[in-house]
């Protein structure tokens, strides 16, 4: 099998913005055959996307995903709730994180592996206060400056 070099990476900035990120993961996603082709084209979305516990399983919601172009009738409904695939230690770790007052699981970063694979990267995240976010927009401020000057 050979290893792709594939430069797809769909990110959620919004979540940098609106989240503080305490913990990360690397899960595999359940996909069927035409999701995983609109993904390499480019064609998926992670705004305002979560992860959620059913059966002691863990779910991402509202991750887009954008019909297949060249799909028939076996297309995808664009927003299901998808699978996410991680080790057991990995889920009670998640699970008893999302217990805690004000914290939560959400979707950072989508990409394709070596392997040809997509990946979701998720963070348990505590969301940020107003003037966190003030105080977040000022120190990137102040590091694009500094650059400038240099």
């Amino acid at each position: 099998m050979t290893k792709r070099n594939s430069k797809i990476e769909i990110k959620n900035k919004k979540a940098s913005f609106e989240y503080e990120f305490i913990d990360s993961f690397t899960a595999g996603i359940v996909l069927t055959g035409t999701e995983i082709k609109s993904i390499r084209a480019g064609k998926a979305t992670l705004a305002d996307s979560y992860c959620y516990f059913v059966n002691q399983e863990l779910y991402v919601k509202n991750m887009h995903i954008a019909d297949y172009w060249w799909g028939s009738f076996n297309n995808h409904d664009p927003r299901r709730d998808r699978k996410l695939l991680l080790t057991k230690r990995e889920l009670r770790k998640l699970f008893r994180g999302s217990r805690e007052k004000g914290l939560t699981i959400v979707a950072t970063r989508l990409f394709l592996s070596e392997k040809g694979l997509a990946k979701l990267n998720i963070s348990l995240a505590k969301g940020k206060r107003e003037y966190d976010k003030r105080h977040s927009i000022k120190e990137k401020d102040m590091r694009r400056e500094a650059d400038r000057n240099l």
